[in-house]
């Protein structure tokens, strides 16, 4: 399971109403944590390293838009004070909403 990090521009941002979604803030800290659904976050502030149980280790900041994957189980190793929009993926079929 793959994180996947990228840069966003203005227009994409706005595209994707991520203004909108709610903020999440977090200290200087570390934490294991599980993805039991799809989440993508712009970071507004902060640092931090990622390190999959495969050890895989992913820096991302301020600027970032990150995904990380249904499935996913790691380690936050907060750097510096995270500020951060967040969305968990759902699937609209008709007038139902579904998580996946």
């Amino acid at each position: 399971m793959e994180i996947e990090v990228k840069k966003l521009s203005d227009s994409e941002i706005k595209k994707m109403g991520i203004d909108s979604w709610p903020i999440w803030e977090k200290e200087i800290s570390r934490f294991d944590w599980y993805y039991d659904q799809t989440e993508d976050c712009l970071l507004l502030e902060g640092k931090v390293i990622v390190t999959s149980k495969d050890r895989i280790k992913v820096e991302f900041g301020k600027g970032d838009f990150v995904t990380f994957p249904k499935g996913l189980a790691c380690t936050w190793d907060i750097k510096e004070p995270v500020k951060k929009h967040y969305n968990f993926r759902q699937v609209i079929f008709r007038d139902k909403t579904f998580k996946i």
